[in-house]
């Protein structure tokens, strides 16, 4: 069972600490543990309940309302909910409590259910992103546990493949080309993978070399396959003089082509980057990077 603290769980249910102990003291809604040193830790029950009281209070049910219900009421009404809602917050938080489970069947029905809602494009960018923020920032502080990021990483994996395989419809006639990888050492590839699924939707050729490509290899591949444009990822803390290193070795390999670098990691040099590098933040950057250019 995992541990979290007060913290995680506004980072996870964005509900504020100060709101989350109100509703401990006024209405006993969770009981967490404490350590010696008198710190408040909760359980996954105790995670799975604060996101299903979030999604219930976001629809308008009072606390001292919510606060009579069983479990068993808590949950049915959360599942009717879950059904019904186009909220990207509700599907953030249904998709939370699954991964916690380790539940893939309601992970998979769910990520399904938003998909023919809302579409892939969108569920991507306004449910599957955020909520892959959100468990980064715990798996990096090791509060989430391997085995959780590794359960919703493939499954998700498995949609964006289904995806990108269905993707090409109306390729362009002078289509542009893309060079997508990750470099040496990142293994995070499920944003890159979906920057695929976009280019390849706008009706352009990708080569996808994938996770962790050694800078000779890109170099060797670069001249073979003359790209347009370069995609890649920092998402794996890294040193920041060998992030600069590493800038500066795109910045004058690759001078003829455009690159978009994304990643957390690479927003340390957003405002530093050679002329032929662009930081995208996030997908919709990317897109709007992609419109300017025409593609």
């Amino acid at each position: 069972m995992a541990h979290y603290t007060i913290h995680d769980l506004e980072q996870l249910s964005g509900i504020k600490a100060h709101t989350i102990r109100i509703w401990e003291k006024r209405y006993g809604l969770i009981k967490p543990e404490r350590t010696s040193t008198n710190i408040r830790i909760y359980s996954d029950n105790d995670l799975k309940k604060i996101l299903n009281i979030s999604l219930l209070n976001r629809h308008g049910f009072r606390i001292s309302k919510i606060a009579g219900l069983s479990e068993e009421e808590l949950n049915e009404k959360v599942l009717v909910l879950s059904q019904h809602s186009h909220s990207y917050g509700d599907h953030i938080d249904s998709l939370t409590s699954a991964m916690i489970e380790l539940d893939d069947d309601r992970f998979y029905q769910l990520l399904s259910s938003s998909i023919m809602k809302i579409g892939f494009e969108e569920t991507f960018i306004h449910v599957i992103y955020p909520f892959l923020e959100k468990v980064g920032i715990l798996w990096q502080a090791g509060t989430i546990r391997p085995a959780q990021e590794h359960f919703i990483s493939n499954l998700i994996r498995q949609k964006l493949i289904v995806a990108i395989d269905g993707a090409l419809i109306h390729p362009k006639t002078s289509p542009r080309k893309f060079l997508l990888y990750l470099p040496e050492g990142e293994m995070h590839e499920l944003g890159l993978l979906f920057y695929q699924y976009l280019i390849i939707r706008r009706g352009h050729k990708t080569l996808y070399l994938g996770p962790s490509v050694p800078q000779k290899d890109l170099e060797e591949i670069y001249k073979m396959y003359h790209p347009d444009f370069l995609v890649s990822f920092f998402v794996t803390q890294i040193e920041p003089k060998e992030l600069r290193q590493y800038i500066d070795f795109i910045g004058s390999s690759f001078s003829s082509s455009q690159y978009f670098l994304s990643g957390q990691q690479a927003a340390l040099y957003a405002d530093k980057l050679p002329a032929n590098v662009l930081y995208c933040p996030n997908p919709v950057a990317f897109t709007e990077a992609l419109q300017k250019l025409g593609i």
